[in-house]
């Protein structure tokens, strides 16, 4: 999570001794990256800052450098399709030595395992191309083990090569279930390995430290992260929900830069001369010379698209049709600030009609908490951010005469700590929000000021298990306070305080390219005193969860911090509603027991649970097109069962969903009913 600019805390270069690096053998068959000097400096300035400055209070030891080891071990070749177990005893010489290494910028070693993964990739590809023309047996019995996390590394290349011709077999046999040609599926599968080794061979030594930084700073704690600087830039578009540049979305495709969305009213939407997968061969700025962007890394060239509002950029473009021998059209546009809307927040109204009687519910849901800290330091009187929006949408609501709101934070990871009490502050009138503990276990108590109430009927906040960090303060809060109900799953349990440090602050040599850590300095805990961290929020009134806590959240992360109290802070709930609550859990168990849908539900996490054991699949034709059609039967039939249950048509075999057909939400619909009860709970307490 983004907190207030890093304070309070003298980071000063550090000065380390450097090793000299070891000396290991270029690896044939990969890019042979290696790392850079700044990439080296980077490198002791986040290993003193993680030791020095993190809320964990750690060495970096040989115990530290061991976890490190086998995390960036496990980051590249996850599922062990690569490496061959020559490999790891190879490498082995290293574990030992990893935490000096990093401490003194020395990166040798974990580049030189790149290059030998990088190496492997290739040759599995290139493997992969020429086994495309065997004469596969599709009648004989035998599985293909896609899931090799916990199977031994290859002990040795003829190994290897058997399970990797397993896998061309299992690519073959998906497209061959489509009934599509044996050349066509040669060609189909040819072009995709073909791509692969492409965009391979665009990896660069930025790539490769990014992967090794991440396997670092994920072994102190899963939330400290270091992020290059394409990287940094995109997290920071995503807090802010906006940019500067044409307003279209691009992918690469065949070695172009293609468009595949527009973004109405910005540039390329005004210019009126782009469509969705026009290819953009050249990329000017200004009235500069064109720059050929045919083949490039999508990330590079999106750099060069981009740019300060107000500036100009020239672009070459062909159309999905035109071959390279066709003339190109240049489109000059002037580049804006874009806002993400479809990332914003956005309510609708739901109406729910119980003995007679309707009632209208405004719901409101907040995707992240986003603010646009730069527009805001300079002055932008319009700059972007989530109570802003959410603020607007109430008063859109209470025009509208809505009787009660939802804040759905399903899915929504956090953001900015700010955000989150501002927005608690559109519920209560004056309080402690959050208490934050820093690294000197000084406890600081973060409050809403603003005696004004935006909303004060009654509230619903929506949570699940990817519900995390601002959204699990916010959920508290409004819990703690008894301010409105909290309806879901368990949440994920993100409890700690990350500050975004621009490496230049750490030590001016290392210029923009130098990145930016967001490193965890603090533990969040609610007004009540206890700890969202590896816990999370337990709903009042709870739904039981798809995703199992030991895989997904806070508690399933080797690296997280525990859950822990203190001393509650100094607030006053605005009512006790647990007799409320208790009723209101006795209406919706009583529901359940009838509800066709909960019975949905209770399937879809069997169905879940019975899939995630899974992990080999049939290479018999026969064998797999009786599984997929019996999956597909199965499915087709609950759908139907789902149809019919909620009043709609059942459809025919092949028919697809009505493109204008409303998602139906069980959850949603549920806590609007529970919104019912509490309704008629509060009206006949004004009537007593």
């Amino acid at each position: 999570m983004l907190r207030r600019v890093f304070s309070g805390i003298l980071i000063a270069a550090t000065v380390a001794c450097t090793a000299t690096p070891r000396i290991i053998k270029d690896v044939p068959g990969s890019n042979n990256l290696k790392p850079d000097e700044q990439q080296a400096l980077i490198t002791k300035e986040i290993a003193e800052l993680v030791t020095s400055f993190n809320y964990k209070k750690l060495s970096l030891n040989d115990s530290l450098g061991g976890v490190i080891y086998d995390n960036y071990l496990k980051s590249l070749d996850p599922n062990r399709n690569y490496f061959l177990a020559a490999d790891i005893a190879e490498f082995a010489q290293f574990r030992s030595n990893f935490d000096d290494d990093l401490k003194a910028g020395d990166l040798t070693a974990p580049f030189y395992m790149f290059n030998v993964y990088q190496k492997r990739y290739n040759e599995r590809m290139t493997f992969s191309i020429k086994n495309l023309n065997n004469n596969f047996d599709f009648t004989k019995k035998e599985d293909y083990l896609f899931s090799r996390e916990k199977s031994p590394w290859f002990k040795d290349m003829a190994e290897s090569d058997a399970n990797w011709i397993k896998k061309v077999k299992y690519d073959y046999l998906n497209l061959k279930l489509t009934q599509k040609a044996d050349t066509a599926i040669k060609s189909s599968l040819k072009k995709r390995y073909e791509n692969l080794i492409t965009q391979s061979s665009k990896i660069n030594n930025q790539d490769a430290f990014q992967v090794i930084m991440t396997a670092f700073t994920e072994s102190i704690d899963p939330h400290t992260s270091y992020f290059n600087p394409t990287n940094a830039a995109n997290f920071n578009i995503d807090m802010s929900r906006s940019l500067e540049g044409i307003g279209a979305t691009l992918s690469s495709e065949n070695e172009f830069v293609t468009i595949k969305s527009i973004v109405t009213g910005g540039p390329a939407d005004k210019s009126k001369q782009l469509k969705i997968d026009d290819k953009i061969i050249g990329v000017a700025q200004g009235n500069e010379e064109f720059v050929d962007v045919i083949g490039w890394r999508l990330d590079n060239a999106i750099s060069l698209i981009r740019g300060k509002k107000g500036t100009i950029v020239r672009l070459k473009i062909l159309s999905k049709e035109q071959d390279m021998s066709a003339k190109p059209k240049i489109v000059e546009m002037v580049r804006e600030k874009i806002i993400l809307e479809d990332q914003s927040a956005k309510k609708s109204i739901k109406t729910v009609t119980r003995d007679g009687k309707s009632y209208k519910y405004g719901i409101i849901e907040i995707p992240a908490f986003y603010a646009d800290w730069k527009a805001m330091q300079a002055g932008d009187p319009n700059y972007k951010s989530t109570t802003r929006d959410v603020k607007l949408l109430l008063d859109s609501l209470k025009q509208q005469n809505v009787d009660a709101v939802v804040i759905d934070l399903r899915t929504n990871g956090g953001g900015s700590l700010v955000e989150a009490i501002d927005l608690t502050g559109l519920f209560i009138t004056t309080g402690p929000v959050v208490q934050v503990r820093d690294l000197r276990n000084k406890v600081e108590v973060d409050s809403d000021d603003n005696p004004s109430v935006v909303w004060d009927g009654p509230l619903a906040v929506m949570v699940d298990r990817f519900s995390a960090s601002a959204s699990e303060i916010f959920a508290g809060a409004i819990q703690d306070y008894g301010r409105g109900i909290v309806i879901g799953n368990t949440t994920y349990g993100k409890g700690t305080v990350q500050s975004a440090i621009d490496m230049r602050r750490v030590n001016p040599n290392l210029g923009e390219k130098g990145g930016q850590i967001n490193l965890t300095t603090g533990k969040f805990y609610r007004v009540s005193g206890s700890s969202t961290q590896h816990k999370g929020v337990t709903p009042d009134i709870e739904f039981p969860a798809i995703f199992p806590a030991d895989k997904y959240g806070e508690s399933a992360e080797p690296a997280a911090l525990p859950w822990d109290e203190i001393k509650s802070s100094n607030y006053t709930k605005i009512k006790d509603l647990s007799k409320d609550i208790s009723s209101l859990k006795a209406m919706h168990q009583q529901r359940m027991k009838t509800s066709q849908e909960f019975k949905f539900l209770l399937e879809d996490i069997e169905e879940f649970k019975r899939r995630d054991k899974e992990n080999s699949v049939p290479l018999n034709e026969e064998a797999l097109k009786k599984q997929r059609e019996s999956l597909e039967q199965k499915s087709f039939a609950q759908e139907n069962a789902r149809r019919v249950s909620r009043g709609l048509p059942a459809l025919k075999k092949g028919e697809s969903k009505p493109a204008k057909e409303e998602t139906f939400d069980f959850m949603q619909l549920e806590a609007l009913q529970i919104l019912t009860d509490f309704i008629g709970f509060i009206k006949v307490a004004k009537v007593k």
